[in-house]
């Protein structure tokens, strides 16, 4: 029995129920919007079911049916993207297309470097990325529409592989003329009448909060947003202070308001970034290279688009 589908309408499809237009499939996978507007009327044609709802002012919805499919379509392209690796690692070459995830907290300073790096190393492969945070990032390898991430070490499932590259410990984040913003370390007593932004994303809030929690300290919460520029700029303007694992190397927030990084006092948990992905991807020869490209760029020295530096540690309190 012919298949009443192609690999390319099925890329296609997804695009389009993951952006929510054809206008917006069109720009991430770099067709016409006629093209894929085709593409999606000859599925619907050939398989007989209606798979988008067209809403003119809100672009397009799944249908039931669209939903179902949609499922089953991702499932294959996963299993297409296996083969098309089977055949990479036999001829032993590092080609073809990396799905990569970021925290959308440091995606910014790391992601496209580490993309550029790897695909001047390896001049066959492609690497798409997503920025998501690090729920959305567990469910996207277990759906298989990553193959591998860049997150922290938070409450990873038993299913996944968490590889570890760098700790990188708590900072306080300071309005730049704040009274605490000159010292070397800042503890969380100093901080316990101080107004605080928090970065209230999955599992990095439980990170923080836990932090405050070990030393029997409760912060006094001012401002959430799930936005770490945002948090910058309400830290600049005088909202509070916040805590973050992130050192830019522009310090400054979005608006050009000056800030300090100053570390956070005392023996707490570092927050650990390191590569995720599914149980037995190593054996994939793209993977095993991405994996080794990450290790060499991301060290104790050296973070793409972050400062490092020596940490006083517990026994340096240092004020």
């Amino acid at each position: 029995m012919p298949l009443r589908f192609t690999i390319r309408q099925l890329e296609y499809l997804v695009a389009v129920a993951e952006a929510g237009s054809i206008a917006g499939a069109a720009d991430r996978v770099n067709v016409s919007s006629p093209s894929i507007s085709a593409a999606i009327s000859q599925l619907e044609a050939d398989f007989g079911h209606q798979f988008f709802i067209r809403k003119h002012a809100q672009g397009l919805s799944l249908t039931q049916t669209g939903r179902q499919f949609l499922i089953q379509a991702r499932k294959v392209l996963h299993e297409a993207r296996t083969l098309n690796r089977l055949a990479d690692d036999i001829s032993g070459k590092v080609q073809g297309t990396l799905a990569l995830g970021c925290l959308l907290t440091f995606a910014q300073f790391m992601a496209p470097q580490l993309r550029r790096g790897f695909e001047t190393r390896h001049e066959g492969v492609r690497v798409t990325q997503s920025e998501l945070n690090h729920e959305e990032i567990i469910a996207g390898l277990r759906a298989g529409d990553l193959d591998i991430a860049l997150t922290y070490d938070l409450d990873i499932p038993s299913d996944l592989v968490f590889l570890p590259l760098v700790a990188l410990p708590p900072y306080v984040i300071l309005p730049a003329a704040h009274p605490l913003a000159g010292r070397s370390q800042v503890s969380l007593a100093d901080l316990r009448d101080q107004p605080m932004v928090l970065l209230d994303l999955p599992f990095s809030t439980e990170y923080f909060l836990s932090v405050f929690k070990a030393s029997g300290i409760r912060p006094r919460i001012a401002e959430r947003t799930r936005d770490l520029a945002v948090v910058r700029s309400l830290v600049a303007n005088g909202f509070g202070y916040a805590i973050a694992n992130i050192r830019p190397l522009n310090e400054n927030a979005p608006d050009g308001r000056p800030l300090r990084f100053v570390p956070l006092a005392g023996d707490n948990r570092p927050m650990v970034m390191g590569l995720l992905m599914a149980e037995g991807s190593d054996t994939i020869l793209t993977l095993r290279a991405f994996v080794d490209h990450c290790r060499d760029v991301v060290t104790e020295d050296s973070v793409p688009g972050m400062r490092m530096q020596p940490w006083p540690g517990p026994a340096e309190n240092r004020t």
